[in-house]
């Protein structure tokens, strides 16, 4: 589900920045002014002397936005019940850190425009804009790994829930009691059929629709309405009985094919699947590709004239949201996730340092279609909306642009995994403090004249893509012997000191070279339950002697301080710090200069 996530929402980046710019044109365009008076060609619906009418820019942003904020209730709801959010330890981080990139942002923009006329605009750099920040990610690639995308995901969820609550309760002028109570009896009706295990379309759509007037009418917002749905809707993991009927059913077709059958089996297949899941599938590609930059379009329109840039340069406004979304959602969303993993509140989704970290929040800056959602709340005066948007435009265009700077930079620094308090000043030692010994995991021939011994983190990403490149190393190479010492990094892998226990278990039963090499073909999964799961796999006891273990794994890590160690991975080949890439030409050029020159006959 993540994967389809990732790649709808990476994809509709390029519609989205399409719709961005042809707006922009158009407002800018000598046929500027049919913008503003196209997006305010009243449609609506009449019957009798009854009329419901709303111009086109309302129809897009009350009616529209509904889907898609539907469209994120149905995430939620598959998440907190089947997915990612399932694991409180795995929420407590990105909901923190969400909190965190809202309120400094907020705080920022009202320094700049407490009292003033802007002031109500200090929801604007509160939002993540999702499919904005994946694609930015997407184009970053290896230099972002799955997890922090997971990281990021579960942040931009929990964002866009806090924000619509923000929208329900700070920019709601005026409540109709009548409507707000017809909306609370329709929303129970609802819940009413779906605790009835009532699954007809056509009374959900009714209802839904009656519900979105209601609270339009109401003088809340009407995205609510969506978010609330999309949560309602039913969705469960397939059951062995369905699936086995889904089976039987397609193998009836296979036998015998017919209409019946294939009727049959496309009914069981489906019902196999929960509705939240089949209406997710069809309508993220909706949400995605139409919706959102529709509404771009509608709203990213601003003039960018002399006049109108000179306004925003001296704007509180323009800058207190580019501020917000560059300092403030990079401050909040970093000390957001730096005070949970203090306090031991939660865990991070996998094998992530803090380099990556730090460019997913500077990227969490990029505020569009939500922001934009709010400027047309906040402000009424159209100077001050212009203001607000090419602050929104410059803002997520600097917070891009930081967040690829970002990711360069901890991707250049070469590779290797390191706490930002393991960085020193000294001269690091060149030379293996404590030989190779008995107590040592060696792999390889034992005589063999060449040893490389790495200093590695189970969590370590980069130690995660050098397993392979030693793997083949030591097939091709039979004079080479490779020696794993752990260094786990406690504090940005929270979950890699459990996991070197785990392989010394193992290395017990003679079996840490197994272990091994299934926690690094598995560095996602490394929960307790799934460090158990690999265990009873081997025929290990995980936890049988941990304060043992424990100590071995100290030794370890000593040896390694006292080699000058300070991240992983960290190679000697034949006791000598090795400092070039790590990547397999260059280390098996440094092989085979450790190799005796031939003698001349």
């Amino acid at each position: 589900m993540l994967r389809t996530f990732f790649r709808t929402e990476a994809g509709s980046t390029s519609a989205l920045l399409i719709a961005t710019v042809l707006a922009l044109v158009w407002a800018n365009s000598p046929w500027g002014d049919t913008y503003e008076a196209f997006w305010h060609t009243p449609m609506g619906l009449s019957f009798g002397t009854a009329e419901f009418s709303l111009d086109l820019r309302h129809w897009v942003n009350d009616g529209l936005m509904t889907l898609f904020f539907f469209v994120i209730g149905l995430e939620i709801s598959y998440e907190v019940r089947l997915g990612q959010l399932r694991d409180r330890r795995l929420i407590a981080v990105p909901a923190v850190a969400a909190f965190g990139g809202m309120l400094v942002p907020a705080g920022i923009y009202l320094l700049l425009n407490a009292g003033g006329p802007g002031a109500a605009g200090w929801g604007v750099p509160i939002a993540t804009d999702t499919a904005f920040v994946l694609g930015v990610l997407a184009v970053v690639g290896a230099r972002c790994p799955d997890p922090l995308r997971a990281f990021l995901l579960t942040l931009a969820i929990v964002d866009d829930v806090l924000a619509i609550l923000i929208i329900a309760l700070f920019y709601t002028d005026e409540l109709s009691v009548p409507a707000l109570l017809t909306a609370a009896l329709l929303l129970a009706a609802i819940v009413t059929l779906r605790w009835l295990k009532i699954w007809r379309a056509p009374a959900y759509i009714v209802l839904g629709f009656a519900l979105w007037v209601a609270t339009l009418e109401s003088g809340i917002h009407p995205t609510l309405v969506g978010i609330a749905l999309g949560v309602l809707v039913f969705v469960y993991a397939p059951s062995d009985q369905k699936l086995l009927m889904a089976g039987e059913a397609v193998q009836e077709f296979t036998n015998e094919p017919s209409a019946r059958a294939a009727r049959e089996a496309t009914l069981r297949v489906r019902h196999a699947v929960s509705v939240n899941e089949r209406l997710q599938l069809r309508l993220h590609p909706w949400s995605s590709y139409v919706i959102v930059p529709v509404f771009a379009l509608a709203n990213a329109g601003v003039r960018l004239d002399g006049e109108t840039l000179r306004a925003a340069l001296t704007s509180p406004v323009s800058w207190g949201i580019v501020a917000g979304l560059l300092l403030g959602k990079f401050a909040g969303i970093a000390l957001g996730t730096w005070l949970p993993l203090r306090l031991r509140w939660g865990v991070l989704p996998g094998n992530l340092v803090w380099g990556q970290l730090f460019g997913g929040a500077a990227v969490s800056g990029i505020g569009f279609t939500v922001a934009l959602f709010i400027v047309d709340l906040a402000f009424a005066d159209p100077v001050i909306r212009a203001e607000a948007k090419i602050g929104i435009l410059a803002g997520s265009l600097l917070a891009a642009a930081l967040g690829w700077v970002i990711f360069r930079m901890a991707w250049d620094r070469g590779g290797v995994c390191a706490p930002p308090e393991a960085e020193p000043d000294e001269e690091l030692p060149e030379l293996l403090s404590v030989p190779v010994g008995p107590r040592d995991h060696v792999r390889g021939r034992p005589g063999a004249p060449i040893t490389i011994v790495q200093y590695g983190d189970f969590e370590c990403p980069y130690c995660g893509r050098l397993h392979p490149v030693l793997t083949r190393l030591l097939r091709d190479n039979p004079d080479v012997r490779l020696v794993f010492r752990h260094f786990p990094l406690r504090s940005i892998h929270p979950r890699a000191a459990s996991a070197a226990i785990v392989a010394e278990a193992a290395g017990d039963q003679g079996r840490f070279w197994e272990m091994h090499d299934v926690l690094y073909d598995n560095q996602r999964h490394l929960t307790d339950a799934d460090l158990e799961h690999y265990a009873a796999q081997l025929d290990v006891e995980p936890w049988e002697d941990v304060p043992r273990h424990a100590s071995r794994i100290a030794l370890d890590e000593a040896s390694g301080r006292d080699s000058g160690v300070r991240g992983t991975p960290t190679l000697f080949l034949n006791g000598v710090r090795y400092q070039g890439p790590l990547d397999e030409d260059a280390i098996s050029r440094a092989i085979a200069a450790l190799r005796p020159s031939p003698q001349p006959s």
